[in-house]
């Protein structure tokens, strides 16, 4: 069994920046594709960055696209969210999401492993 557990929400101003962290209880990052989605108030879940294991490429939603960056280190078993020239569109509860070697990376049905969310609130 997989836990993550995000941390690093808040509120800020739009155009300000954040870093969100996710710390998952296992010994190694090692296969396991590791993501962020979020779902604000009355609107779907949807995707925001991917991290496959092969590390050859990551994958965003175009909506976070120069603006987002996902990264993960090993050493700590963690994987960030930065997000810079936030926008109040970006308000939403933040999840963290890991599984082995998913077949489509972006969908929210591809992870079995999801954080309990963290708020991320950008004011006008």
């Amino acid at each position: 069994q997989v836990q993550l557990v995000e941390s690093g929400g808040g509120l800020v101003q739009a155009g300000g920046s954040l870093r969100l962290s996710c710390a998952a209880s296992i010994r190694t990052f090692s296969g396991y594709d590791l993501g962020w989605f979020r779902q604000a108030p009355g609107k779907e879940r949807e995707f925001v960055a991917a991290f496959p294991w092969s590390g050859f490429r990551t994958f965003y939603a175009d909506s976070v696209k120069g603006r987002f960056t996902i990264s993960r280190d090993f050493t700590k078993n963690t994987v960030y969210l930065q997000m810079s020239s936030l926008k109040p569109e970006d308000t939403a509860v933040y999840y963290c999401v890991a599984d082995r070697l998913t077949t489509v990376p972006t969908k929210a049905s591809s992870y079995d492993y999801w954080g309990q969310g963290t708020q991320v609130t950008v004011s006008s």
